[in-house]
């Protein structure tokens, strides 16, 4: 099963021909890609559930009518067992940042939790789950798809926001402040807990 966010309204791709949900169930073969993302823009559709029957060939297809941007991010934990979380447009975030050329999506990754939150010693222990969602920029629909990292850092100097990103704080935050900073997320990054 795969999960696309437009607007945190998911658009799900599945085999599964019984799965339970509360979106309306349609054949893969018989939608329309751009009037189903158009209507979740427009906030006429809160999500759907795509049926394939064959998984993997309906997902390359689906990914096939975008333009595709790669990011890479973290979800760093500090020696307190704190995650560090991002505030930018209105909304706790996790680090992330597109992939430049002739850079792996680990160095990515650590690159931008460096860049976005002034902070080093980061080791990567373990990857997470990839994200997807799709958002408009100028007029196109951009198909963002970006790799997590579970890092670990012992860093205990001063936190700095990349204040030209947008980003205005960042923080580490214990479990119960990181469970109020989720209720102000986006869908994608609370898969990530």
């Amino acid at each position: 099963m795969y999960k696309v966010f437009v607007n945190d309204c998911p658009i799900i791709l599945t085999d599964q021909k019984n799965i339970s949900t509360i979106f309306e169930v349609i054949d893969f073969e018989e939608f329309k890609l751009n009037e189903i993302v158009k209507s979740i823009l427009n906030n006429q559709l809160y999500g759907i559930c795509l049926v394939c029957e064959n998984l993997e060939l309906c997902w390359q297809k689906f990914q096939s009518n975008f333009k595709l941007e790669e990011a890479a991010g973290g979800k760093v934990i500090n020696t307190k067992k704190e995650v560090l979380f991002i505030y930018r447009f209105e909304k706790w975030d996790l680090p992330k940042g597109k992939i430049e050329k002739n850079e792996s999506v680990k160095q990515c990754a650590i690159r931008e939790v460096e860049e976005e939150c002034g902070i080093k010693n980061l080791v990567i222990t373990n990857p997470l789950p990839t994200t997807y969602h799709i958002f408009e920029r100028k007029g196109k629909l951009i198909f963002k798809k970006t790799f997590w990292f579970e890092m670990v850092t012992d860093y205990c100097g001063e936190l700095k926001p990349q204040v030209e990103e947008g980003i205005t704080k960042v923080a580490f935050k214990n479990e119960k402040a990181a469970e109020a900073a989720l209720e102000n997320t986006y869908a994608n990054i609370k898969l990530l807990f």
